[in-house]
């Protein structure tokens, strides 16, 4: 037997002994930038589903409104639609919907029009809860309104907040004395009402009994209430609930019926009483 088969084997240092691989770990990050891809993907596509429903929407609003108004193809109509289109669609009705136009014409009136229209049907019946609608007319745009008023000198007429003025003539002995008078504008029954507020004679303010004593019965031109009916002009689902001066302009304020917009008889032109 040879000296090497009897020697002992013994183990190497653990300092020779070859190191084991390294574990390899899975990299998170491709999954991750994978996730927010995705993610970017989805967020792009609501938004551009979001644009297209809201231009398609605006577009059938647009054309509704011309339709049902009889306004000019070229009529611009801004449509503003609250919060995001598509759960409202989805919803079956749009929360709060937008729209206004200035320079549109019904018949005598010519106004800057806006209406409010909320809980507005995307389908079935088509109604709304209700809406609220402003007409604003500047002076030229009242005076073509006040022309309509047998006798009432429109081409006078002024806003001075809180007042239409306007100024008449009285004759006495031959004499034509101009009268300036202050109107507070209100509704009533489908009409603007303006009532006689404050007069001037001479550039003086006199009241209503001084003015009574001087010219007698022809102060009653002065004296008297002008109405003017807007209700002949506007749909019957349309009441008027308010008018006043604000700044340069008359504003009027109405409240629309929910069933307007399906309703064929609220569309039809209104009566005053």
């Amino acid at each position: 037997m040879a000296y090497g088969d009897t020697q002992a084997t013994e183990p190497l240092p653990d300092d020779m002994l070859p190191a084991p691989p390294p574990l390899r770990r899975r990299r998170a990050w491709p999954w991750i930038v994978a996730f927010a891809i995705v993610a970017v993907l989805a967020v792009a596509a609501w938004f551009a589903a979001e644009a297209i429903a809201r231009q398609i929407v605006t577009g059938v609003v647009r054309d509704q409104v011309r339709t049902q108004l009889a306004l000019p193809a070229d009529q611009q109509i801004d449509v503003e639609i609250a919060g995001a289109v598509l759960p409202q669609l989805i919803g079956g009705s749009l929360d709060e919907l937008t729209i206004a136009s200035d320079d549109v014409t019904l018949g005598e009136v010519t106004g800057d029009v806006t209406v409010i229209a909320h809980d507005v049907a995307v389908r079935g019946s088509g109604e709304m809860s209700g809406a609220t609608a402003t007409v604003s007319l500047d002076q030229a745009q009242l005076q073509t309104l006040l022309a309509t008023i047998d006798e009432f000198p429109a081409d006078t007429v002024a806003l001075d907040a809180p007042n239409v003025t306007m100024s008449l003539d009285l004759t006495l002995f031959g004499a034509a004395i101009p009268v300036g008078v202050a109107l507070t504008p209100s509704a009533a029954e489908g009409e603007i009402v303006l009532t006689p507020a404050s007069l001037q004679l001479g550039g003086s303010e006199v009241t209503a009994d001084a003015l009574r004593d001087q010219f007698g019965r022809l102060s009653d031109a002065v004296l008297q209430d002008w109405n003017v009916c807007v209700a002949q002009y506007l749909p019957a689902g349309v009441t008027l609930t308010g008018v006043e001066v604000d700044g340069t302009l008359l504003v009027a304020d109405f409240d629309v019926d929910g069933a307007f917009a399906t309703d064929l008889a609220l569309q039809e032109n209104g009566t005053c009483a």
